[in-house]
């Protein structure tokens, strides 16, 4: 049985102040009664240590939106594995849709960056996901299996990957997949990792949905077999949505 995950992507959105008065707001509002779900938030970069004093001692974890691949350097604006891993971050967002369509990130680099925080210790959210045209066109199969191959190439062992499937044409924008169409490519993306590696390794793998999940729509799209939590957007930045959402996947 695969423990659900919830994750809330804060985005560029909340002052430090702001963040840690939401951190304590989602620690309260989750209690202690939904330990059968994993639960994570990811603050803006100047947030992190703040945020991670917050929800020190609760079961929420610490996660962040991104990394870069090499340990140092010069590369103005960017963050490295190991500041997040010294804030205590858990996991990291690799390859979400607004990193590919504005910041230029392609499978490569989240491929590079996949293997950077393994190395690191800490786990990885694959993010995939088709546009409207893509989806439109019938291209969505392959666009999401190309994805998931070239965002694992050379990724020996996937026990600390999650991976989350967002559709870009349903990301902030009212729309939302159906939980059959969500169902029908999170069955795409674990056959594709059946292929890749065998069958107990795609049984044990989690994949998230992400795409305006909201109480109201939460526990049916994670009532889909191969739906295990959701990597939440807006609904994550009031503490009692966000907890609605992560108790309808306990």
């Amino acid at each position: 049985m695969r423990r659900k995950i919830v994750v809330g992507n804060w985005k560029m959105n909340k002052t430090v102040a702001e963040s840690t008065e939401l951190a304590s707001a989602v620690v309260a509002a989750l209690g202690s009664d939904c330990s059968a779900c994993e639960a994570g938030i990811a603050p803006t970069y100047p947030a992190l240590d703040a945020v991670g004093r917050t929800i020190k001692g609760s079961e929420v974890l610490l996660v962040a939106q991104n990394c870069h691949y090499e340990d140092d350097g010069a590369f103005t604006g960017e963050v490295s594995t190991g500041m997040l891993n010294a804030l205590g971050c858990s996991y990291v967002i690799i390859g979400h849709s607004e990193r590919r369509q504005y910041f230029g990130e392609t499978d490569a680099t989240v491929n590079l960056r996949i293997k950077k925080v393994l190395a690191a210790g800490m786990k990885a959210i694959l993010c995939v996901g088709e546009t409207l045209e893509e989806r439109e066109s019938g291209a969505f199969e392959a666009v999401v299996s190309t994805q998931v191959t070239g965002g694992l190439q050379g990724v020996v062992d996937i026990s600390d990957i999650v991976i989350a499937y967002e559709p870009v044409w349903a990301i902030g924008t009212g729309r939302t997949a159906s939980s059959e169409q969500a169902q029908e490519v999170h069955k795409i993306i674990r056959n594709k990792v059946a292929e890749l590696y065998g069958a107990p390794a795609a049984d044990a793998v989690r994949i998230q949905y992400g795409g305006s999940v909201k109480p109201s729509n939460a526990a049916e799209l994670f009532a889909m077999p191969d739906i295990d939590g959701g990597l939440i957007g807006g609904a994550a930045l009031k503490a009692e949505d966000f907890a609605a959402i992560v108790k309808a996947a306990c």
